[in-house]
């Protein structure tokens, strides 16, 4: 089995695999609050790529979280940091959720045997559910607006080594230099990340506290999993 990196949705027409299990990423700040929101009880999650799609569940009564360029939408419940979502808020509740890059990608990768979310919060959990399916791996990063970012890219070389005690291999150069950066980064990654585009773009707005959790490894067991054919995430419980 192989697992490789795609650093950008628009590049992933190249990286497609129908037969593969595609791991969505967006470390800053999507993939990261979609995990905690279900950790605190949400029921599903329906991503929307549009703000148009977003209001109109709104408007329908739903609980809507929306972002565009880190800012919370005005008329959104929640906006993209995971400490929107505490247990009183969201536990048993379907959540209407659009960002600026993360859901967007979720879209790009329909059409492959299974899609689920990855952060850095539930790496490992993420890896176990790639090893049980036993499928090759492609990790979709989001970016920023279809650019490549380094954050995304770094899970994706930390996924490529936690697959590899279990005998997958590098697809090819993407993940190669993936797991390069990953491993020049892990023994400080808040310091490797200090000054990059999306960190000072968080601190510009004051939401810099969102930073270290987003960083935080291997506190979630659970796993989102997206149905094509309902359009929702829901939570599987892995090991760590």
């Amino acid at each position: 089995m192989v697992v490789d990196v795609c650093f950008s949705p628009a590049l992933y027409p190249f990286y497609h695999r129908p037969d593969a299990v595609a791991v969505i990423v967006d470390v800053f700040r999507a993939t990261t609050t979609i995990a905690a929101a279900f950790e605190s009880g949400a029921r599903s999650i329906r991503p929307v790529a549009t703000i148009e799609e977003a209001e109109a569940y709104k408007a329908a009564g739903q609980l809507v979280g929306a972002e565009r360029h880190v800012r919370r939408c005005a008329f959104a419940d929640f906006g993209n940091s995971p400490f929107d979502y505490t247990p009183a808020k969201v536990a048993g509740k379907d959540i209407v959720f659009t960002t600026t890059n993360g859901t967007k990608a979720i879209n790009c990768a329909c059409g492959t045997y299974r899609i689920v979310t990855g952060a850095f919060t539930n790496l490992h959990a993420v890896a176990h559910y790639c090893m049980a399916a036993g499928r090759d791996a492609v990790v979709l990063c989001s970016g920023w607006e279809d650019k490549i970012n380094i954050e995304d890219t770094l899970f994706g070389g930390a996924l490529v080594e936690a697959l590899l005690p279990a005998g997958y291999r590098p697809a090819g150069d993407a993940a190669q230099i993936a797991l390069s950066l990953w491993e020049e980064a892990k023994s400080d990654l808040f310091a490797y990340l200090g000054r990059t585009e999306h960190v000072s773009r968080l601190r510009s707005n004051g939401l810099e506290s969102d930073i270290p959790y987003c960083l935080t490894p291997d506190i979630l067991s659970l796993v989102p999993v997206y149905s094509v054919e309902t359009g929702v995430l829901m939570p599987e419980k892995m090991a760590r």
